[in-house]
């Protein structure tokens, strides 16, 4: 990563239910106390997706833990939330989508240079043999590290 980047949340299973396609870095749309909280690492992309409703990008079911000096001008922790995104690649992302099977999963959301970004994949589901597949080549390469580091040591 480069400098100034500071992650905050992912979204480990999104890799792991997924096939990633492409990735998109989106601007989001916080209210003050929103990135006041993701600045204290208060946030949750678990069960979270994205779509395209009337040319705009939005994002549900993301969870923004409420800040705790908020008092009463504190958010609503599930609001639906705007991606900022140039129309072009809100056109690509509506074109993926259209297309069987192919979903846009938030992957993590990150500080840059103070402000909050989202990166947003494009993916196609996976099935469970694939799943299986996944975790049977993970294995495999670990024991082959293994190997070579027994081998290592005589």
């Amino acid at each position: 990563m480069s400098e100034g980047v500071k992650t905050v949340c992912e979204n480990r299973r999104a890799r792991h239910d997924y096939h990633i396609e492409d990735t998109y870095e989106a601007g989001i749309v916080l209210k003050g106390t929103e990135i006041k909280s993701l600045r204290n690492g208060k946030g949750n992309l678990k069960d979270s997706f994205a779509r395209v409703v009337q040319g705009e990008a939005f994002l549900y079911n993301m969870h923004i833990s409420p800040f705790e000096q908020g008092n009463r001008y504190n958010h609503e922790p599930l609001r639906t939330r705007k991606l900022l995104l140039n129309k072009s690649e809100i056109r690509k992302l509506l074109a993926a989508v259209q297309q069987q099977g192919l979903t846009l999963v938030p992957l993590r959301i990150y500080l840059k240079r103070g402000m909050a970004k989202l990166e947003l994949a494009i993916a196609r589901g996976k099935k469970q043999f694939d799943k299986r597949q996944d975790i049977a080549k993970k294995d495999a390469e670990r024991e082959m590290a293994r190997a070579v580091r027994e081998r290592q040591k005589m």
